[in-house]
């Protein structure tokens, strides 16, 4: 597919995907594997079993997933998983279509519409006799909500959804008179409590997907919650915190309250596993465990190409995959789709870019186990609309190894982070604003204290490069030595010793985003810079 190819081009090849029979069960057919994703909003690459991998004096030295780490001691856990894109929506977008964000039409930027041109995963499990259900967040915000999943009519919250706001709900119930554990408790019973419905509405033998998106991860949680409700002392994050973020007592209490989120979120996933295990499906059931890009509300993270806002953790536990492997090939979320498919015994649409993952799950290996594997697309557009003028979005492309990020800023003339209101006016917003409301200032960094203490230090002496370093505008061109730099605050794009590297990865993606008819590069990108996609958000009432 060359890089001329129009979009109506697409809709052709998409129809055609969907021309199969759906297979029956018959006594002849293995099993098919139940599907279990457990998909949380805003959860970069932090857990304890992350913590054994990169060693000591990092972050995740402070982060507490017990659950988590048991499973990854029964399955395979992915050393390096990314997103497509840095952003709720179109990271979705990628992971139930299989494909690179920018393939997805409307869907490629956060508040988009899903027109049912792209295959969804959840929906060809379906049409092949699979009882699907989810409880929270699966497609959004978008229109129609979670639509790749069938909308509302397969979900399953009756029992509650006090769990998508977890410090909030259980600092009430505490201040209420209730003891932590109690406050926690009511919490997880509702994801239990939402889980068993699904599970009492399925035919006796027939295989289920269901799909556990909570969002209590997402900002915004309640200040203090991490050490309140979970122990964890921000403290012990001193001397740890990566090169982006200040070491600084209020970085890292929003650090450690982010953590505190993910520990609830483990929690959940304990809950879910034991309730599989107790009715004899943990075996025959495929569990996916991710998050769809990197922390909120910090440098480097949401929104960004760094591998803080696109690694994310991925641990995949089945019946049929040797465990306790740990997998170092690069991989991309949306291998997930090809993979969900071929183990469920369903064809796999040509449109899909991701490639399956069964090969590495059935083998033995560990380390890097397909040569194939050695790097992975990211990119994006618009997230927040209002972030720049005119609905503009900050297109950027990257090409990640094992041993380089390449990061292609096609627009280095707007703000990566979005255009700076009022900051040099006479009513510069205060810190409570930029802590509460998103779209103040800077709007593709989600409100909270480690933004809005930036914001407080952007002219001291000290602090003011470190501001002007993060949210300042950047090349057209990043490259960063992962060996040299795994944090990648060092780019070398223009030092004569890394121009062959540049130009060799330059290729590479460009050929990709050429041979996938990626929109940017066609007519300078119009397809992402005028409406629908580049204009005003789509609302019901448009559609």
């Amino acid at each position: 597919m060359s890089g001329a190819t129009s979009l109506s081009s697409f809709g052709i090849l998409l129809l055609s995907a969907f021309v199969f029979p759906c297979p029956s069960q018959s006594a002849e057919q293995p099993r098919r594997p139940n599907i279990v994703i457990i998909f949380a909003d805003d959860w970069g690459r932090h857990a304890g079993a992350y913590a054994r991998l990169d060693g000591p004096g990092t972050v995740n030295d402070v982060v507490r997933t017990p659950n988590f780490d048991r499973i990854a001691g029964e399955g395979v856990l992915f050393r390096r998983a990314f997103v497509s894109s840095p952003s709720c929506t179109p990271s979705r977008s990628a992971l139930v279509s299989g494909q690179h964000f920018w393939r997805t039409g409307h869907g490629s930027v956060l508040r988009g519409e899903w027109d049912g041109s792209s295959p969804a995963f959840p929906l060809l499990l379906r049409d092949a006799g699979y009882r699907i259900g989810k409880s929270h967040k699966v497609w959004t915000p978008g229109t129609p909500s979670d639509a790749p999943f069938g909308g509302q009519q397969f979900a399953y919250e009756a029992e509650g959804r006090r769990f998508n706001n977890f410090s909030e709900n259980a600092s009430k119930l505490v201040a209420e008179g209730k003891t932590v554990e109690a406050a926690k408790a009511e919490l997880f019973h509702e994801v239990r409590a939402n889980f068993d419905t699904f599970l009492n509405n399925r035919g006796s033998d027939q295989p289920f997907t269901y799909w556990f998106g909570p969002t209590n991860v997402h900002r915004k949680w309640t200040k203090g919650s991490g050490k309140a409700l979970w122990g964890l002392n921000p403290d012990d994050l001193a001397g740890k915190l990566p090169p982006f973020l200040p070491d600084v007592p209020e970085v890292r209490e929003d650090l450690a309250d982010y953590f505190g989120e993910i520990a609830a979120l483990d929690g959940a996933i304990g809950l879910i596993v034991e309730r599989l295990e107790q009715i004899g499906e943990l075996d025959n059931t495929l569990l996916i465990i991710s998050g769809d890009h990197g922390a909120p509300g910090f440098p480097h993270g949401k929104c960004n190409l760094y591998d803080f806002g696109t690694q994310v953790p991925l641990l995949v536990r089945w019946g049929g995959a040797p465990g306790g492997r740990v997998v170092d090939d690069l991989i991309s979320l949306t291998d997930i789709a090809p993979t969900v498919l071929e183990l469920a015994g369903l064809p796999i649409p040509e449109v899909m870019t991701g490639r399956s993952l069964v090969r590495i799950l059935k083998g033995d290996k560990s380390g890097q186990v397909d040569p194939q594997r050695t790097a992975i697309y990211t990119g994006r557009e618009r997230h927040v609309d209002s972030a720049r003028a005119d609905y503009l979005p900050y297109p950027q492309r990257a090409i990640r190894t094992h041993d380089y990020l390449y990061i292609v800023n096609f627009r280095p003339d707007r703000w990566p982070l979005g255009d700076p209101h009022r900051l040099d006016g006479d009513q510069p917003p205060t810190v409570e604003e930029v802590t509460e409301n998103t779209r103040i200032t800077l709007a593709d960094e989600d409100a909270g204290p480690t933004k809005a203490w930036l914001v407080s230090q952007r002219r001291s002496p000290r602090w003011k490069a470190h501001f002007d370093w993060v949210y300042g505008k950047r090349p057209r061109e990043e490259l960063y030595d992962l060996r040299q730099d795994p944090h990648q605050v060092k780019n070398v794009a223009n030092d004569a010793e890394y121009a062959n590297a540049r130009a060799t990865l330059e290729r590479q993606l460009l050929q990709e985003l050429q041979q996938t008819g990626d929109p940017r590069l066609i007519d300078e990108g119009s397809y992402f810079e005028t409406p629908p996609v580049g204009g005003p958000p789509v609302t019901p009432a448009d559609r």
